[in-house]
């Protein structure tokens, strides 16, 4: 039971992972509003594939929730019915939560596909809960950090509701972002504290503080990052090499702090050196923050390449776990091997 509750976990993290990534795609290719409404896809579990689905027809069997575009507005059916020769206005509702009223396939797709990889996500969560209880005697922590990232779950699906809503409001996108990477601190206790194989490492007191220093910051960054993002979002209109022109005080912090970011990290490793510690966690997370540190460089001078963004993003995400992850071991009282 146990070996099956670790593979719950590593799945569930690496679905979180990929809505993450997908999450990121969809505001790459600005498909957030693919889908109007939620958890539906204009009234649909399948979306539609072609506009004509949209537009209102004779004779037709519709479906409450169901919706159509009619006038560059959606309207929403308010219950069962088949429509005769006439449109009539009494079976349909205005669609209130915002007035965005366009269709695009590719959009819808990428958007739909987003859902689905959070909908997987989210059962994977609920079997890797189910199994916890059954190590409850194990190990209490298991079905408590489970639980609570079950609910962060269904936290995490309504707020992705409220950003649709919103309209995609920049800050309801990035508290979005902020509670996907709690569920991801979440996984990676599990995945510590499930491992088996351990060693240990003289570990000074001193390199605890320089390693919850190096977390602080990163985070710092990453908050720092998502107002800049902000900021960016409410620029598209712009053309791309305006979006940062003038860029905001904000910016240059974030962009400065990342060498501060970047030295602490160099410390870290020379003290890993210096006790004869090689973490292979350490060395990944190294290499993240040099490709981190790249994309930015890349999105400032060459005025936001494609997936730069997006990469940039899930760079942070995976710097973010890793850090989590590497702290973990620093100040458990056992070391695990990097599986």
């Amino acid at each position: 039971m146990e070996n099956k509750f670790s593979v719950s976990v590593k799945a569930s993290l690496i679905l979180v992972y990929l809505v993450i990534a997908a999450g990121a795609i969809v505001r790459m290719t600005g498909s957030g509003m693919g889908c109007p409404d939620w958890p539906k896809c204009f009234g649909y579990w399948i979306p539609p594939t072609e506009r004509a689905q949209l537009d209102w027809k004779a004779d037709h069997e519709y479906r409450k929730g169901q919706v159509i575009i009619l006038n560059e507005e959606l309207r929403v059916a308010n219950s069962d019915f088949k429509s005769s020769t006439a449109f009539k206005e009494e079976h349909w509702d205005f669609y209130t939560q915002h007035d965005y009223a366009l269709f695009n396939a590719y959009h819808t797709w990428i958007e739909y596909l987003n859902r689905l990889l959070g909908a997987l996500a989210g059962l994977a969560v609920l079997v890797m809960t189910v199994l916890s209880f059954w190590l409850s005697k194990k190990n209490t922590t298991y079905p408590i950090v489970s639980f609570l990232i079950l609910l962060g779950m269904g936290f995490q699906a309504w707020l992705g509701k409220t950003v649709v809503d919103s309209n995609l409001a920049p800050y309801r996108i990035s508290l979005h972002m902020g509670m996907a990477l709690l569920i991801v601190l979440g996984l990676i206790f599990l995945r510590h504290t499930a491992q088996r194989n351990t060693f240990s490492i003289p570990t000074p007191p001193f390199m605890k503080v320089v390693a919850a220093l190096a977390v602080l910051l990163t985070i710092f960054q990453i908050g720092l990052g998502t107002q800049v993002r902000q900021f960016v979002d409410l620029q598209m209109n712009e053309p791309a090499g305006e979006w940062l022109d003038p860029a905001p005080l904000k910016f240059y912090v974030h962009r400065s702090l990342s060498l501060l970011v970047l030295a602490v990290h160099l410390i870290l490793f020379w003290m890993l050196r210096k006790i004869k510690s090689n973490l292979r966690i350490f060395n990944q997370i190294i290499g993240l923050i040099g490709l981190e540190i790249f994309t930015g460089i890349l999105m400032f001078y060459m005025d936001f390449p494609f997936s730069s963004q997006p990469l940039h993003l899930i760079l942070a995400a995976l710097l973010f776990g890793a850090q989590s992850y590497f702290i973990l071991q620093l100040l458990s009282k056992r070391q695990t091997y990097d599986l």
